[in-house]
């Protein structure tokens, strides 16, 4: 049960043009793949955020880990947090639950049982998840299109949606927005919502909106949304649409962390909280956010960034282990599933689900020669940092990311 080193492989897989409120994604994602080694020769498997200032905290924290218990999770945090002095508790949040992950990943390995049991155990056997619906452009440029296609108006964003779901069988619908004006971004809604009557809809314009257009957005698409996902920036301005929306809001970006929901719920700024256990200080604090919830009355769903196989096992034990999900999550995995780490036939899409693995641990292995390769574009690339807005001015040198834009 005893750690003896941590190994940590930054990454590099290839990523669309995916158009967001500040900028366009680049060529290559960055990701980091955690190694646990325990005793025994056992290894737990961790991911998370590849930029510099990501891979820089693992590596100090990485010897403060060796000789302490793989179960002793709460020993690990103190461990990190020593070990990371002038760092910011988000930050620490950050380093801590991606070893945490390798730590439940390799405790259930040792004891043959999956992370969902070690999270409490499942309520649920598959979680839903939904399709992530973005703005993009028909390639890089420079580059051939891809196979997804442009995606810059409401029939290609239609089109998207069309592949995804015939694909994966998602059952709810999300559009990334904040890239266009509102009105255009309302009649790709208005679209989506003829094409597929029975399928949730949201939209998440990553504060890009002033409160009065937030207002009149939740007010053009009254009964015609599930929820409204950050439409203006700061906690302050989401309350004063929420006071006249009549469909709840969410939120990743104003309450990421358990001191940030009081002021939230005081305002009732926001009904929904999207978790993600990479800034919430891992599963174990993630699945008892769901618990915070259910006592507040809060709905919950769960946040994704640019990711592959092992954070998607990751959300999928976390998913399962809470009781009181109420909206199908959101993912990444089908823009990058090509450039997965894992080998393949575990992670699977079921209509719109994926079925809890159940193999120890997160139950996906990694392939070596994935990772190696992938390892090798990182280096190739010379990439540190992601960058969306100064891609974009490579091809617009006037784009301003200032918000709100609307």
């Amino acid at each position: 049960m005893i750690i003896r080193e941590l190994l940590v492989t930054p990454i590099a897989f290839r990523d669309p043009p995916l158009l967001n409120a500040t900028g366009v994604h680049e060529p290559l994602a960055l990701r980091c793949v955690l190694r646990l080694v325990v005793d025994g020769g056992v290894i737990g498997l961790g991911e998370c955020g590849g930029d510099r200032s990501q891979l820089d905290r693992l590596t100090a924290v990485a010897p403060a880990l060796a000789g302490l218990n793989v179960l002793e999770t709460t020993r690990v945090a103190r461990a990190i947090d020593a070990a990371l002095p002038g760092e910011s508790a988000m930050g620490r949040r950050a380093a801590f639950s991606a070893i945490e992950v390798a730590c439940l990943d390799a405790a259930g390995r040792l004891l043959g049982q999956p992370v969902v049991s070690l999270l409490g155990g499942a309520v649920r056997d598959a979680v839903p998840y939904s399709a992530y619906l973005f703005y993009k452009w028909a390639g890089h440029p420079g580059s051939t299109p891809d196979e997804w296609g442009e995606a810059l108006d409401p029939d290609g964003i239609v089109a998207q949606a069309r592949t995804l779901i015939d694909e994966y069988g998602f059952g709810s619908i999300k559009l990334k927005g904040g890239v266009f004006p509102p009105d255009r971004e309302i009649a790709a809604i208005r679209a989506l919502r003829e094409a597929f009557p029975d399928h949730p809809l949201r939209i998440d314009p990553n504060g890009a909106w002033t409160p009065a257009t937030g207002r009149r957005v939740a007010a053009e698409l009254d009964g015609i949304l599930e929820y409204l996902e950050d439409p203006s920036w700061g906690l302050d301005a989401l309350a004063e649409v929420s006071a006249t929306a009549r469909m709840p809001l969410a939120t990743n970006m104003f309450v990421n962390s358990f001191d940030t929901i009081a002021p939230a719920v005081a305002t009732d700024a926001v009904q929904v909280i999207l978790g993600d256990h990479h800034y919430w200080g891992g599963l174990r604090l993630s699945r008892h956010l769901g618990t915070v919830c259910e006592t507040l009355g809060l709905g919950l769903s769960m946040h994704s960034n640019s990711h592959l196989g092992i954070t998607l096992a990751a959300m999928t034990h976390l998913a399962a282990a809470t009781p009181n999900l109420t909206y199908a999550c959101d993912t990444h995995y089908p823009w990058n599933l090509a450039d997965d780490v894992v080998k393949p036939g575990v992670l699977r899409f079921e209509g719109g689900a994926v079925p809890v693995p159940e193999g120890p641990g997160l139950g996906v292995e990694l392939d070596p020669d994935a990772l190696e390769r992938q390892h090798r574009l990182y280096v190739d690339s010379g990439r540190q940092v992601r960058d969306d807005t100064g891609y974009a001015r490579r091809f617009d040198p006037g784009y301003d990311p200032a918000l709100p834009r609307w």
